[in-house]
């Protein structure tokens, strides 16, 4: 088994991980921005839903009201 490694390979792993380790900053901080834009994408989207379903429910309820002001049988 030989005991010495190439330097061509042993220079070859090294600039592999120096640039590996120098984009790692930049990868971070992108995977950062992603994630806190699809929370703020999901808080948006949520306070959409959330709104139409009030509006549906004041449209039901005034519904209601308007049946209940017809049914009173006046003499």
């Amino acid at each position: 088994m030989a005991s010495t490694v190439n330097n061509q390979i042993t220079d070859s792993i090294t600039e592999t991980n120096t640039e590996i380790l120098g984009s790692a900053p930049a990868t971070a901080m992108a995977n950062l921005y992603q994630a806190t834009a699809q929370a703020l994408a999901n808080a948006a989207h949520n306070a959409t839903v959330a709104q139409q379903q009030a509006n549906i429910l004041a449209q039901a309820v005034t519904t209601q009201g308007v049946n209940m002001l017809y049914s009173i049988k006046f003499s």
